[in-house]
């Protein structure tokens, strides 16, 4: 397994100051920023375009941006984000669109691919895919606003797929997303999970730092 990666949501951060948010979570030792893209069509809620990501560079964040796209037709859209300084783009398996294409557009740019699951979607929908990808995330709420509650249901879906990647002796990070605290975390990391996109949860923490060393400590 790969060393536990903690990724703090934007989203739940400062949106007066997005720069300030993504500098403390950099400066509180966590490797990667996650950013959350909705459209208000694939989810009910609208959060960040491509120019934040290129104010945040500008403004001097150097974090590894982990890119995921809610989106109802992603495939429009990974050129912009690649260009505004996303490391890893992940999309997701539910919308109907090339996701193959997609994925080998998203490392032609120069970027990590992700494929993504919604709760209800089952793993076998993207076996055929993951020899193609960097990254699975699993979301462990339904994708579109934060502070919802971790759905423990998800837990097989999570110890299967860190199976299928022992067995096929694949890379991929398996990443989750909803409701991720230190002690769902340990839950999740307990199935396979290597990489954290926590929230609410981090950007509320009393110590950032000790959160985000709980987190490698793993």
């Amino acid at each position: 397994m790969h060393a536990p990666i903690l990724a703090p949501s934007l989203l739940a951060g400062d949106h007066a100051n997005l720069g300030a948010s993504a500098r403390s979570a950099a400066e509180a030792g966590a490797p990667w920023l996650h950013l959350d893209i909705m459209d208000g069509h694939f989810v009910p809620n609208l959060t960040f375009g491509p120019e934040v990501l290129s104010a945040l560079r500008r403004a001097g964040v150097k974090t590894f941006f982990d890119t995921h796209l809610m989106l109802a037709e992603p495939h429009r859209y990974v050129e912009p984000f690649a260009k505004a300084g996303a490391n890893l783009i992940s999309i997701h398996i539910e919308p109907a669109y090339d996701h193959r294409a997609t994925l080998a557009r998203i490392r032609e740019l120069g970027c990590q691919n992700g494929i993504v699951l919604n709760p209800g979607t089952p793993a076998g929908s993207i076996r055929d895919l993951l020899p193609l990808v960097d990254l699975v995330l699993v979301m462990t709420v339904q994708p579109g606003f934060g502070g919802q509650p971790f759905r423990r249901d998800v837990l097989p879906k999570i110890a299967q797929l860190a199976a299928w990647r022992k067995e096929s002796g694949l890379k991929f990070r398996l990443e989750v997303d909803g409701g991720i605290d230190l002690a769902t975390g340990r839950e999740c990391h307990g199935a396979g999970t290597d990489t954290f996109v926590a929230g609410t949860s981090f950007f509320k923490a009393a110590d950032k730092t000790a959160f985000a060393a709980m987190v490698a400590a793993w």
